[in-house]
């Protein structure tokens, strides 16, 4: 597949590419040049899917019984 950079470094991915890579509007890709020219586009997924598979994973590093944001009041209320 061949495709044509615009005037403003832009490109227009096929449609078919863009399908079998499993990637819609809202993915960004990281670019890259491998050591013999190679230009490489890596899909990641949109900050929103990053951030709501990151909800909850600190939870194991709280006490039993703790609640954080009890626990930050609290701390706040002591700078007062």
């Amino acid at each position: 597949m061949t495709t044509t950079i615009t005037m403003k470094n832009q490109v227009t991915l096929p449609a078919a590419l863009v399908a079998q890579a499993g990637i819609a509007a809202g993915f960004r890709l990281h670019w890259s040049l491998a050591k013999n020219g190679e230009l490489r586009a890596r899909p990641l997924p949109p900050l929103e899917q990053v951030v709501k598979s990151l909800r909850g994973r600190g939870k194991k590093f709280l006490p039993k019984g703790r609640s954080a944001i009890a626990d930050l009041i609290e701390e706040r209320s002591k700078e007062v």
